[in-house]
């Protein structure tokens, strides 16, 4: 008797433990998701009030997260194959001269100074070489 007395206590206690564990880890859940739309929220917020679409006369694009400015004949849009000039993280990466990125965003929320895109790069047609 005492036996089933202390299984069916540990048991219980074990039960117990497991749902706590439980609804702890469901309340977390909750409440990271809550952060993160927060976090969400504010993002978008400050991305409004920040994001400059022209700097100086000039089309402002973000080019695989970097800032750029483009003063071409035509506007880019997302998806703008473009070169990009040469500067000390490229010329590591790419080597030297300008090197190629895509229009990633349409304005940029960088506020220093942005470089100038070189040039669009001509869409390729099927069967032409690269």
């Amino acid at each position: 008797m005492e036996k089933q007395l202390l299984d069916a206590y540990q048991q219980g206690h074990r039960d117990g433990y497991a749902q706590g564990r439980q609804s702890a880890d469901s309340s977390a859940k909750v409440h990271t998701e809550n952060l993160e739309r927060r976090v969400k929220a504010l993002e978008e917020q400050l991305d409004a009030q920040l994001r400059r679409f022209e700097d100086r006369g000039a089309q402002a694009v973000t080019v695989n997260g970097y800032g750029y400015r483009w003063t071409g004949p035509s506007r880019l849009e997302v998806g703008d194959r473009v070169l990009l000039p040469e500067n000390y993280v490229s010329a590591l990466r790419h080597g030297p001269g300008p090197h190629p990125g895509t229009v990633t965003e349409l304005g940029t929320t960088y506020s220093g100074a942005l470089s100038m895109i070189v040039s669009r790069i001509p869409d390729q047609q099927p069967g032409t070489a690269r």
